[in-house]
């Protein structure tokens, strides 16, 4: 059998109402002082306040730092760096989406070590310590409170990734309770980048793509594909918002491991250049590449078809079961209200040579995916997109 490495958080607390609970979770882990990272909505909608008021109440000063932008930059992390610096932090609490938990990480590893970032970026350049770290998801899609990756955006419109280890959390907080007021339109965009992380974890061809890792995406699209329209449709439904929370961070445990490819790697010039959410982001793009990706890949698709849609059980053959599962994906997409066209979201045809050029910067991501994929290719997919 194939060596390989799996990591991830050490411990996960998964619980309706937690997050109001979370100063006895993580006093003995994040001492007295705390960064508690996180966007300015959600400190609007009084999200945060259980919380904060959970750890007041544990004897924890929280410094809010509610700076997060989407597609958080790097004059944003160094920002919060320097809030946990003079509020003297113990520790470090992301309460968020994804970008606010990516910033968490990299805190956490700055002030911890005073490690030089443009020495972190990368994979396994990052070397700590870091300071003690607790993230708490407020969306059902990234999977960030498992996976040692944080993605910042440099100079303008570059995303550059810290990948080691040493960013995993202490402590994964998994509240579904935190989800329940999301619009469907995040929800159906942070649910499908959960499959996406699925399905490429699945299909990787990084040479660390696992057993561990291919349960957990198969159990994740079980979860994701059961419940998303539900959880989008009837966004109350708490059953439906713990498994699309559970299923998350499945998948974000099987690609932190046996990590994703040409989705999101053709994904990131549409969010850093256009700022589309980068959950729909992926899903422009998703059936294209993997039709892309089926002369290397249909066996892998065609596994994984029934888990996430039942009745493709059914599909005879590899090949047509492999189209169908594609063909399912495209139309759950816009069943769900999200946009299907690059056009749609406001990028002309003349953008599609610059971004194909973008998403060969992304060495890291395109070498896992199944087919081999040149700037000419990139752009064929952009252009079937558009």
């Amino acid at each position: 059998m194939q060596p390989f490495v799996f990591s991830t958080t050490s411990q996960i607390v998964f619980r309706p109402g937690a997050s109001a609970q979370i100063g006895g979770l993580v006093k003995t882990t994040l001492g007295d002082r705390v960064l508690f990272v996180t966007d300015p909505g959600l400190r609007a909608l009084g999200l945060c306040e259980p919380a904060l008021s959970s750890l007041a109440e544990a004897g924890i000063r929280a410094t809010v730092f509610d700076g997060v932008e989407a597609d958080p930059s790097l004059t944003t992390v160094e920002a919060a760096v320097e809030a946990a610096k003079v509020a003297a932090a113990t520790g470090v609490i992301g309460f968020g989406g994804g970008s606010s938990l990516d910033v968490a990480k990299v805190v956490a590893l700055l002030c911890g070590s005073s490690e030089d970032i443009d020495k972190a970026w990368g994979v396994g350049n990052a070397k700590g310590p870091r300071l003690p770290l607790v993230l708490v998801p407020t969306t059902a899609g990234t999977g960030s409170e498992v996976t040692p990756v944080s993605i910042i955006t440099v100079g303008g419109d570059e995303k550059r990734g810290v990948s080691s280890p040493i960013i995993l959390p202490d402590i994964a907080v998994l509240d579904a309770d935190l989800t329940l007021g999301l619009p469907p339109g995040i929800t159906a965009a942070t649910g499908v980048d959960a499959m996406v992380h699925a399905i490429e974890a699945y299909a990787s061809k990084n040479p660390n793509n696992n057993p561990l890792s291919k349960m957990l995406a198969r159990q994740a699209l079980q979860l994701l594909g059961a419940n998303i329209e539900k959880a989008v449709f009837e966004g109350r439904d708490r059953a439906a918002r713990g498994a699309m929370l559970l299923g998350s961070m499945l998948a974000g445990q099987a690609f932190a491991n046996s990590p994703v490819a040409a989705v999101h790697a053709l994904a990131y010039p549409i969010g850093g250049t256009f700022h589309v959410p980068h959950g729909l982001s992926n899903a422009l793009v998703l059936p294209h590449v993997l039709r892309f990706n089926a002369p290397n890949a249909a066996s892998d698709y065609a596994e994984i078809a029934a888990d996430a849609f039942p009745d493709l059980a059914t599909e005879q053959g590899v090949q047509g079961r492999s189209a169908a599962f594609v063909e399912r994906l495209a139309e759950l997409s816009a069943k769900l209200g999200l946009q299907s066209r690059l056009r749609d979201v406001g990028i002309g045809q003349e953008h599609l040579p610059g971004m194909a050029r973008d998403a060969m910067k992304q060495t890291r991501l395109l070498g896992n995916n199944p087919r081999e994929v040149s700037e000419e290719d990139a752009l064929s997919i952009y252009k079937a997109a558009w």
